[in-house]
Order: C-alpha cells, then structure tokens, then sequence
C-alpha cells in the first residue's frame, strides 16, 4: 500500500508541474486545474469503491505552511525602490478599504437577513472578503511586470490584513481604547520581533558553512510564524519582512555595519533560498489545491439555498473594485477580475469557534465563493489576452 501511494503522490505532482508549465500558454491558472485533477481523483476512487481514512484533517495544516511559503515567496521578488512607492501605496490602498466596505455591508446582510448578531455576522463575513495569495500570484505570471507586483504587494497585504482584523474582532468580545492600545502595541511588537529575526536569520544564511543550511532556516520561519500564530500575533508581517529585507539585500549592503555579514556571499545565498523556498512553495501549493478539490462536494457546488449570496458577494467584490481601481487611477483590465478567494479563505473558515458559527456560511458557500472568484478571473484574463491580440491586429 506505502508503494502505491507514493506512486499516486509522483504522478499528481508531475501532472502539477506540467499544469505549471502549460498555464502560460493555455491562461488557466495551474490552480484551477489542480482543483479539478482533485475532484477528479475522488470521483475515480468513488467509482473503484477505494477505502480511505478522512483526510480533511490534513487541510489546514498543508494550508498554513502554503500560506507561509507562498508570502514568502512573493515577498523575495519585490523590490522596495522609489519608483515603487507609488506602487506600495496604491496596493496597500485597494487591499483596506474595498476590504473594510465588504465586511461591514456583508455582516450587515448576514446580520439583517439572518438576524444574527452583528459580532458574530462580522466574524463570518472576514473570510470572505481577503484575496488570497495563493491564488492571485502564481496566477499573474504572465501579465505585464508592474501588473504582477502591484497584485504580489496586493494579495499579501491583504492576506495580512486580513488575518489581523479577523483575529482581532474573534478575539475580542468588547472594544475599548485598552483593546486597540493591545492591538496596535502587539503590531508593534511584531515588527520589532520581525527585525531581530530577520537579521539573525540572515546572519545564519550568510555564516553557516554546513551544506544543510536552507532546511532549517524554513523550519525556523515557520516555527517563528507558528509561535506567533499561538499567542495571536499577526505573523505573516513577520514573513513579508523577511522577505523584503533578504530580496532589498543590496540596500543594506552598502551599510558599513552590514560587513559582519559577509556581503560578497550573502546574494549568492539569497538566490539558492530564493530557488528553494520556489521548489517547496510549489510541492505545497501543488498538494493543498488537489486536497481541497478532493474534499469538495459536488453537492456543495450546486447547493441552490447558497448561491445567490455566493453570487452577490462577487458581484460586490467586482463593483468595489471598479470603483476603487477608478480612484486610485489605475486600469480596470485586467485588475479587475484578479481577486480570488482561496486558500485564507479557507483558512480562517477553519478558525471559527464552533460557537460563532452562523448556518449561512457553510461549505457550500465558502466552495461556491471560491470557484466563481476563480472563474471570473480565468474568464477576465481569457478575455485580456483576446483583446489584446485583438489591439495588435488591429494595429
């Protein structure tokens, strides 16, 4: 049995990397499809009756260190220039405000519609409203370079914004100037704990002379975030730190002080991590989205109660954008259309006490959200690359 399962993770994984390779060509994000090779494998393994324990158990941990990674490695391609500032700006902007708008009108509906409590509305509102990384960045690789970064920068900011707000509101059942002075002092503590490790993590990358050397210091990024993660700290700003100060490396270079870590190795060093955290994000990434398309029910999918709110929620999520990409001065197409729900999503779904719960966000609208952000961004971007070959003819 151990040889053929093993057999069965080689050939998923290898089908994962050929959906890598041919996304390019064919505009469906590999992530759609490893979805789909999920489903799938279900519908295979119902059909020849195999027996298999529960698996759902496994989701949120794949999906925690997915997420990880995947800040990670987005964050080691950003450049933190003069020329970007603009660009930091703009992103940071789009991923609050169409963010906080959405929360309150969608815990508003919850609230008036299915006369829950507002706090408890909130709560099941949060997960709803965060891109997901995850999705958004392997997603954009063939776009124009300032349109890549500005979603990178977007996406992960969201996804930290997220998961603050989202830990602040279910951890806190009154509000105060005690309860925000908590929650900005704990920001701030982060930040501090985020320099301090950074720069022993980057003076471990650049004096450790042991082959085994990238290994552990994921492991401890990892073991950082988790630690912060316990006592309720918003750990992905650690990761994004990280990540800018090792891929803005030659800013510090130039610093006196920075000798001590042995500037003539460290950009080597950087590349090699760079090139491993890519490796592992994929295996992850590529492991978590056939997981979850396994454990999607297609019941789920075509729940008729749910999908007018599944539907409304992207048709809002769509109209924010518009009117905010319109304010910041940026081009609608393709921007529009790349916002997708996923991997946090499910996520912080997971992180609901049992007892905030509310019967309207269930499976069926977490899948149903998920799968239209998704379809609406495979269209836009099929629609993009038609008018843009449309313009070069017509040129």
């Amino acid at each position: 049995m151990t040889t053929q399962i093993i057999l069965v993770l080689c050939i998923i994984l290898l089908i994962s990397y050929v959906f890598d390779l041919t996304s390019k060509k064919t505009k469906i994000p590999s992530v759609t499809l490893l979805l789909l090779l999920g489903w799938g494998m279900k519908q295979g393994v119902f059909a020849f009756n195999i027996k298999l324990p529960d698996l759902s158990d496994i989701l949120p941990g794949l999906g925690t260190v997915g997420l990880i990674l995947i800040v990670l490695e987005g964050s080691l391609d950003l450049k933190i220039e003069k020329r970007t500032l603009p660009v930091i700006r703009k992103s940071f902007f789009l991923a609050l405000f169409p963010f906080l708008i959405m929360a309150f009108s969608l815990a508003w509906a919850f609230n008036y519609y299915g006369d829950f409590g507002f706090e408890k509305s909130l709560i099941n509102a949060l997960p709803f409203c965060i891109i997901s990384s995850a999705i958004a960045i392997p997603s954009v690789q063939n776009l124009s370079s300032s349109n890549k970064t500005f979603i990178t920068y977007e996406s992960s900011l969201s996804d930290i914004i997220g998961v603050i707000i989202f830990n602040f509101v279910a951890l806190n059942s009154s509000y105060d100037i005690s309860t925000f002075g908590i929650f900005f002092l704990d920001i701030a503590v982060v930040i501090l704990l985020s320099l301090v490790a950074t720069m022993l993590l980057s003076l471990l990358l650049s004096r450790l002379n042991h082959h085994i050397k990238f290994g552990p210091i994921l492991i401890l990024v990892v073991f950082i975030y988790m630690i912060t993660k316990i006592y309720h700290l918003p750990g992905l700003i650690f990761i994004m730190i990280f990540g800018l100060t090792l891929s803005n490396i030659d800013y510090f270079i130039n610093k006196n002080w920075f000798n001590f870590f042995k500037p003539e190795k460290i950009n080597t060093e950087i590349k090699q991590f760079k090139d491993i955290v890519a490796e592992a994000t994929f295996l992850i990434r590529s492991l978590f989205f056939i997981l979850f398309g396994f454990l999607i029910e297609t019941a789920d999918v075509f729940n008729l109660s749910t999908l007018p709110w599944a539907a409304s929620i992207i048709l809002g999520i769509l109209v924010l954008r518009i009117i905010f990409l319109r304010i910041i001065g940026l081009k609608i197409v393709p921007l529009l259309f790349i916002a997708p729900r996923g991997l946090i999503t499910i996520l912080l779904f997971f992180g609901i006490l049992s007892d905030d719960v509310i019967p309207i966000v269930n499976n069926s609208m977490i899948v149903q959200v998920i799968l239209l952000s998704i379809l609406v961004m495979i269209l836009g971007m099929l629609f993009t690359k038609k008018r843009n070959s449309e313009l070069k003819v017509e040129g």
